[in-house]
């Protein structure tokens, strides 16, 4: 059914206000403007959370690192899709390559997990976040060929696609960095899904995720550190001054924002460096607590317009790839929207995701971006971008 509705959908037509005419007429300015406006929010948020430790310091970085990945979204938004479908299976690889080189001495453990590559002047390179855009083109590419004839993926081809999704996802739970790992998995989920897999693949799929979950918590797999944040989650009170000490003040947070906050740079807890992490991880409790309800509710709509957005856009391509381009961005970044703002209200466990565009972090910021560029792409048409 999956695969008829794909092959079916037509080509929606943009809005006279979502497009501007010569070049860029294939172009969605929505796209862009809902990132831009998340981006700036974000900078804000930093701003506040670390104006009284470092001044002005993280929020130039967070706008060089914004416009650095603004500039990439446009340039990968004007390759074309055709050009994008054959860079995929590059992109995987260059990715799985780069997760195989954390394991070495050129890695660096941060917080328990080995996740990063330190580069210079203090910047440090995360691979498991390059793994979304590149499995992403990876599974759309390969998905497509066969519903561009018309036909269901056959047995060989959803063999391939959960190699392309297990291989990766593997590398990043050893890390251990299980938050990645579950949206790996929930993009591989829904790219296939919408791709014309069969039931019985599902469920397969379905089965093995909540093996692996289980496995990671049964097993040494996980480090201490991500296993108190786990269990701090059911009960705060378990390390007071460790994990538990992080989410009960994310909560006090949270809490004491009310309907309309505490004031831009007026939060008690945000000023006062209560919360750790909280450019990062937890910058939607600085929204929380300084612009209150109303402030965190509007952050949270305007990136669920952005998610919706991504969907209109994947909805009006004109080829099976760049449908399911959109599907597995709209996935990604929903997954990660959800996480992120569930474990700041305690609704769910810490797992360390950033919120995409909002949260401070160099290689987060720019592959949200270059997800931006990939999904203008591949439902743009190929002979406007290549003008």
């Amino acid at each position: 059914m999956a695969a008829r509705l794909i092959r079916s959908a037509p080509a929606v037509p943009g809005s006279s206000g979502a497009r501007v005419g010569g070049v860029w007429a294939r172009h969605d300015i929505g796209l862009f403007v809902a990132a831009g406006g998340a981006s700036v929010i974000g900078a804000l948020l930093v701003w506040s959370a670390t104006e009284r430790t470092a001044g002005s310091a993280y929020l130039v970085r967070h706008l060089v690192t914004a416009a650095v990945g603004l500039a990439v979204a446009v340039l990968v938004s004007r390759a074309g899709r055709g050009r994008l479908r054959s860079a995929a299976p590059w992109a995987w690889a260059a990715a799985v390559v780069l997760l195989l080189l954390v394991r070495t001495p050129v890695g660096a453990t941060i917080n328990g997990s080995r996740s990063w590559i330190p580069l210079a002047a203090g910047f440090t390179l995360q691979p498991a976040e390059l793994v979304k855009p590149a499995l992403t083109l990876a599974l759309a590419a390969l998905l497509a060929g066969a519903l561009d004839r018309g036909s269901d993926p056959g047995l060989r081809r959803l063999v391939s696609a959960t190699a392309l999704v297990g291989v990766p996802t593997a590398l990043v739970v050893v890390q251990p960095d299980l938050g990645t790992a579950l949206v790996l998995l929930a993009l591989g989920f829904a790219v296939v899904l919408v791709g014309g897999a069969p039931r019985r693949w599902v469920a397969l799929a379905l089965g093995l995720a909540v093996a692996a979950a289980v496995a990671a918590w049964t097993t040494p797999l996980l480090s201490d550190y991500q296993r108190a944040r786990l269990t701090a989650f059911a009960d705060p009170t378990a390390d007071p001054l460790g994990a538990g000490y992080q989410t009960a003040q994310v909560r006090r947070a949270v809490g004491g924002g009310g309907l309309w906050g505490q004031g831009f740079m007026s939060g008690p807890r945000t000023q006062g460096g209560f919360v750790p992490f909280q450019l990062n991880d937890f910058v939607f409790s600085v929204a929380a607590e300084e612009l209150g309800f109303v402030g965190a509710a509007g952050l949270v709509v305007l990136l669920g317009v952005l998610v919706v957005r991504v969907l209109v856009v994947a909805a009006r391509a004109e080829d099976p790839f760049g449908r399911l381009v959109g599907v597995g961005v709209a996935t990604w970044l929903a997954v990660q929207v959800v996480e992120n703002v569930g474990m700041n209200l305690a609704l769910l466990p810490v797992t360390g995701l950033p919120l995409p565009f909002v949260s401070y972090g160099g290689t987060s910021m720019l592959v949200s971006w270059l997800a931006v560029g990939l999904v203008d792409a591949a439902a743009g048409d190929p002979e406007v971008t290549r003008r």
